[in-house]
C-alpha cells in the first residue's frame, strides 16, 4: 500500500507519499480500506513532533480518523464482517490506504452520508460528546459557549448542540467565520480580534465553556460563567492561565479537561456506544450534517496540514483515496 509517511519532525513538506506494509489486524482488529481520512490538530502536532504516536500505533503516520471498508478481521473481531461499511477512531495511521482500528473503535458508515461526510466523524464526535455531554453535562436549557468556534471541533459543536435543542455561542477571528458560525446554529459571535468575550458575553448567563485556547481565557472564562457552571479545557495553545480561586469557590466551578488519544480502550468502546445512540439518530435524520470546508487527494496531505496551519478553513479538512 501506499501512505503519508514522514521521516523526520518539522514542516508539511516532511509528509511524503511513499510504499508501506499493509498492516495485519490481530486479535479484535479490523483492517479498513481508507476511502477517506479526516484531518485534525493533533495531527499537526505529531508532525512537528510534539505529539508521539502512542505505542502499538504507526509511528510516521499521521490520521486519527478514517472512513473505508473492512476488508481483514482479526480472530476475536465479533461486531464486524468483511465488507462493512465504517468510520472509526485510530490511535494512528490513517493517512494511508489501509489502516488498523479496534473493532469498539468502529461505527456504521451513517445513513445518507458519503465517506468522505463520515470521516470528518469520529475524532470530532468523540471529542465533542465526551467533553461537552459528559465532562461539560450540559443540561437542557443551558447556554453553550465554544471558543474556536470555525474549527472542525466548534462547527461540530454548534450543529450537535443546536440539533438536541441547546444555545450555543461562540468567539471567531474574523466576522467572515462569525457569520458561518450563525448559518450552522450559533445564536451569537464575537470577534476576539477586536472584541472582548468576557464584556460582550458578561450578560448572557454561560453555563458550559468548551476552550481550546487556554492563557487569559481562563479567568475570562470564570468571570462569565454562571454559579455551578463548567469550563472544560482540551487544548491551551496560549498556555497556562491565572487562576481567580475565589470566584470559582463563590460560583463553585468546576473546571476540568481531557486528552483523548491517550485513554485506554474500554472508555473509547463505551464512548463510541454513547455516540451511536444518541448522535447517530440525529445524523441519520439529517438534523446535523458535516460541514467539509476542502478535500484534498491523500498524496497532497502537506497541503491540507497547510491549510489547517493558516487557520483560513471554517469546519473540516478531509483527505480522499486517490481511487475514490
Amino acid at each position: 500500500m501506499r501512505a503519508i509517511i514522514y521521516e523526520q519532525t518539522g514542516g508539511p513538506e516532511v509528509l511524503n507519499w511513499k510504499e508501506h506494509p499493509i498492516p495485519v489486524p490481530h486479535a479484535d482488529e479490523v483492517l479498513i480500506h481508507v476511502r477517506a481520512a479526516g484531518v485534525n490538530r493533533p495531527d499537526i502536532f505529531q508532525r512537528k513532533g510534539g505529539y508521539p504516536a502512542p505505542e502499538g500505533a504507526p509511528a510516521n503516520i499521521p490520521g486519527l480518523e478514517v472512513a473505508g471498508i473492512i476488508v481483514g478481521c482479526g480472530p476475536s473481531v465479533k461486531e464486524w464482517k468483511l465488507g462493512d461499511e465504517v468510520c472509526a477512531l485510530l490511535n494512528g495511521g490513517g493517512y494511508a490506504e489501509y489502516a488498523i482500528a479496534r473493532e469498539g473503535q468502529c461505527l456504521p458508515k451513517p445513513k445518507g452520508l458519503d465517506f468522505t461526510q463520515a470521516a470528518s466523524l469520529p475524532e470530532t464526535l468523540f471529542t465533542v460528546w465526551s467533553n461537552i455531554f459528559e465532562r461539560g453535562n450540559l443540561q437542557p436549557g443551558e447556554k453553550l459557549l465554544i471558543h474556536g468556534g470555525s474549527s472542525g471541533i466548534g462547527i461540530t459543536s454548534i450543529q450537535l448542540a443546536t440539533a438536541l435543542g441547546f444555545k450555543v455561542y461562540v468567539t471567531v477571528g474574523s466576522d467572515e467565520k462569525g457569520q458561518e458560525c450563525l448559518s450552522k446554529g450559533a445564536v451569537r459571535f464575537v470577534n476576539y480580534k477586536t472584541q472582548d468575550f468576557a464584556v460582550e458575553y458578561a450578560q448572557e448567563g454561560i453555563d458550559v465553556i468548551l476552550d481550546m485556547v487556554g492563557g487569559d481565557y481562563l479567568n475570562k472564562n470564570v468571570s462569565i460563567l454562571n454559579p455551578d457552571g463548567r469550563v472544560v479545557y482540551i487544548n491551551s495553545v496560549k498556555g497556562e492561565g491565572v487562576l481567580n480561586i475565589a470566584q470559582v469557590m463563590v460560583k463553585r466551578l468546576i473546571i476540568t479537561g481531557s486528552t483523548l488519544r491517550s485513554r485506554p480502550y474500554e472508555f473509547k468502546k463505551k464512548l463510541a456506544g454513547e455516540i451511536y445512540k444518541n448522535v447517530w439518530p440525529v445524523i441519520e435524520t439529517g438534523k446535523f450534517v458535516p460541514a467539509i470546508f476542502k478535500t484534498f487527494v491523500i498524496s497532497n496531505a502537506a497541503d491540507a496540514h497547510r491549510l489547517m496551519e493558516s487557520g483560513e478553513h471554517t469546519g473540516k479538512i478531509v483527505l480522499t483515496n486517490l481511487a475514490d
